[in-house]
């Protein structure tokens, strides 16, 4: 079926133009005024792929639009591109902010126009997608609750859907590979083991450790609440983007306590413990709690190197990969916050070990690739 796409425009050459550029791949509709765009919208919300909205129109302007739409809850399954003339500094931001997906000056492009439409229609289906599935799949769980508390090993088996299921959907949003997830959990894995050995004082059984590392998975669930623009950002992000940023911790612990009921409580307790707290720092100066020294969970403080280190040896859109002698040499300076000298101690026994499997991992990469 031909995606629907609603073209906004007061300019009847503008919408023409438009149109022209994108009739060949997509079935256009076109309103003259934000009026009429929001009828459009009402009446074949569930059928449109995106929205190409200017800003200056009489009757209701773009702003309304977005105001509108922001509103009712349509800008969470519809992305919106401005195209604009608008040429005030603060306009992207403020359009970014009302949470449009991206913003496109007048006189536009032909082949950037096409390009983006179709980048946006891609992503949002997809995510569209992911998002429903763990809908569908929370739902079920929470359907099978008093069967699963009457049978530990199908609850176990529930508990690591859930994981995987959630874990897949922020990687997906963050347009990562997929492995990253994998790679916190072997790093996590071989920390806390070292850990066991070294430290009684923490209690780290083979079955708590096992239940940190599947908890791990879940330690960025919150950016599936990240809008786009900042979470897939390439460049440096503002304060205030680094602000809505960091809430990804809070509003992960959100997510987990709307399905607090579906699955058992030590997992949920470890993954709400490591997804809140995995970036406080001993010292204190980390968020969001600024949590001192071992007031922060032994889980969370083991995944927080996990992550920092599979973060820095590895690319990401906004920068390129560390070597391995520079991730560890960073972790161990301060250079990417203080860490308990305890975890640092045990972090330079397995030194080689993380350097193996990020080895493994990087080779294993490479022949997927060939």
């Amino acid at each position: 079926m031909v995606d629907k796409i609603l073209i906004v425009d007061d300019k009847d050459i503008n919408r023409e133009m438009l149109s022209a550029i994108l009739e060949e791949d997509y079935c256009v509709m076109e309103a003259e005024n934000g009026r009429v765009a929001i009828e459009i919208i009402e009446k074949n919300f569930e059928d449109l792929s995106v929205v190409l909205l200017d800003l200056l129109m009489p009757e209701v302007d773009g702003y309304e639009v977005l105001e509108i739409m922001n509103r009712r809850g349509y800008l969470e399954k519809l992305p919106v591109l401005v195209i604009s003339t608008e040429s005030a500094s603060n306009v992207e931001t403020k359009c970014f902010e009302a949470g449009v997906s991206d913003f496109i000056r007048k006189p536009f492009d032909n082949a950037k126009v096409r390009n983006r439409v179709k980048n946006i229609v891609n992503l949002y289906r997809y995510k569209n997608n992911l998002e429903e599935k763990v809908e569908q799949q929370t739902e079920k769980l929470r359907k099978q609750n008093n069967l699963l508390q009457k049978q530990a090993e199908r609850l176990q088996k529930s508990n690591e859907q859930i994981i995987d299921i959630l874990g897949t959907v922020v990687e997906s949003r963050n347009l990562e590979s997929g492995e990253h997830i994998q790679r916190v959990k072997e790093f996590t894995r071989i920390l806390a083991y070292q850990m066991k050995d070294d430290y009684a004082e923490y209690n780290l059984s083979d079955e708590k450790i096992q239940l940190i590392v599947s908890a791990s998975a879940l330690h960025d669930v919150g950016k599936i609440a990240i809008p786009d623009n900042i979470l897939l950002k390439p460049g440096k992000l503002t304060k205030e983007e680094f602000d809505i940023m960091k809430s990804h911790t809070t509003r992960g612990c959100q997510i987990l306590e709307d399905i607090e009921d579906a699955w058992d409580e030590n997992y949920a307790a470890a993954s709400y413990e490591i997804c809140r707290h995995h970036h406080e720092r001993y010292d204190g100066r980390g968020y969001p709690d600024g949590l001192c020294g071992d007031e922060i969970p032994i889980s969370a403080q083991i995944v927080s190197i996990a992550d920092v280190y599979d973060a820095l040896v590895s690319e990401r859109v906004y920068k390129g990969a560390f070597t391995m002698e520079e991730a560890f040499k960073m972790i161990v300076s301060g250079d990417c916050g203080v860490f308990s000298p305890k975890l640092l101690d045990a972090f330079g026994k397995v030194r080689s070990k993380f350097e193996d499997l990020a080895n493994r991992n990087k080779n294993k990469k490479s022949a997927d690739i060939a």
